[in-house]
């Protein structure tokens, strides 16, 4: 590491291939999966990530003088806004309206992926903030470098987000609705501190949905096998098929994540007789259990719910987990024992009036998803001091 007063140089990347597997790890840690080299690796190993696809790798890195490389962040060049879950359509149609030219654009995140983690990757030492604090300067560099319109660092941790409003990102607010292990023993301890109502709703909802004689197993590392990926894929295809009209994922990046972090994945596979019907996909974190694709081969009531939150909450439970992160969207959960939580992004915007109408309207935003949030938590399905 520098002493503190060593001068850093920036550069971007077109592949994470260039930065190498142990430097780019050396600054992702291994605490959030969806930032490590074996992840984002495998999105542009296998295409799904790229020119055609219109994420472009354009990733920084910041060294010391001497060409060590202390932090990266996972930056593309973009061609329009989908696979991000921070919407800005009304952003770029106002901008072409108006006659200006929204893409290209840069965007530092994790594509297709909604999970809150760090952005601003460094190595660990005592001169990490100084090293992110570099990363940020550089990616504004980049896009000032570029000529695009905006910048957008969509799901950073609080502390980039804090970090990237005091040196005038505009600050942008959203929710998702996560799981809180209060040190349950199992599920029925989970159960008991909900009301009443609610222990007997998920225990008709979790018996519902295997009724028909459906199985559910966790299967990770050496259980996975091709003919799981081969079904899950499927499963991936239908429901993107009928919700986006596009997948983001092509077949080769399961098999790429089934070779190079089996360790990570959670498949929670259900079956009929032998044969899989549905599955829920999940990324295992050091404290974490992170929730990201779902797919079903026929229509099984409820099967979703226990599939998706339930088998989710066991494993976590099981495996001292600290919380589980179910992906995006969703106020049912809440009725489910999931909690609404912030979720954060910081945008770089070119053109001063652009600028000045998006501040205006993420200000109106910001306190709007304080409201929700605040009102979803009153509905949250625990228990008083008092009982129920």
């Amino acid at each position: 590491m520098p002493d503190g007063t060593e001068p850093l140089a920036a550069r971007t990347v077109d592949r994470i291939a260039a930065i190498g597997r142990d430097a780019w790890n050396a600054c992702a840690g291994d605490g959030n999966p969806f930032v490590g080299y074996d992840f984002l690796s495998a999105l542009e190993d296998s295409g799904s990530v790229g020119f055609e696809t219109g994420w472009l790798p354009h990733h920084v890195v910041v060294e010391s003088g001497a060409g060590e490389i202390l932090g990266c962040a996972p930056l593309y060049l973009k061609s329009h806004s989908y696979g991000e879950y921070v919407f800005d359509h009304g952003w770029a149609d106002a901008y072409e309206r108006a006659g200006g030219t929204y893409y290209p654009k840069l965007q530092c995140a994790v594509p297709f992926t909604p999970v809150s983690g760090p952005r601003l990757l460094t190595r660990p030492g005592p001169d990490a903030e100084r090293i992110r604090d570099g990363l940020l300067s550089a990616l504004v560099q980049v896009a000032e470098r570029l000529g695009v319109s905006s910048l957008h660092i969509t799901y950073p941790t609080a502390a980039e987000y804090e970090r990237c409003g005091a040196v005038g990102l505009l600050q942008r607010t959203g929710e998702q609705f996560h799981w809180f292990n209060r040190d349950y023993g199992h599920f029925d301890d989970f159960l008991a501190s909900l009301t009443s109502r609610k222990r007997k709703s998920i225990r008709k909802e979790r018996q519902r949905a295997v009724a028909d004689g459906l199985t559910i197993r966790a299967l990770s590392g050496d259980e996975l096998a091709p003919a799981h990926w081969d079904a899950f894929f499927r499963f991936y295809i239908d429901t993107s098929d009928r919700k986006w009209g596009h997948p983001y994922l092509n077949r080769g990046f399961f098999d790429l994540i089934g070779e190079r972090m089996a360790d990570r994945v959670v498949l929670f596979m259900a079956e009929a007789d032998g044969r899989p019907v549905a599955g829920a996909l999940n990324l295992r974190g050091s404290d974490a259990l992170y929730g990201r694709n779902w797919g079903c081969d026929g229509d099984y009531r409820f099967l979703h719910f226990e599939a998706c939150y339930y088998q989710a909450i066991d494993y976590a439970i099981a495996h001292g987990l600290a919380r589980v992160e179910a992906g995006a969207q969703g106020p049912h959960k809440v009725h489910r024992g999931y909690l609404p939580v912030r979720t954060y992004s910081a945008h770089w915007i070119g053109d001063p009036a652009l600028r000045r109408a998006i501040a205006d309207f993420l200000d109106h935003e910001r306190r709007a998803v304080d409201q929700d949030i605040a009102g979803l938590g009153r509905y949250a399905p625990f228990r008083n001091s008092e009982g129920d």
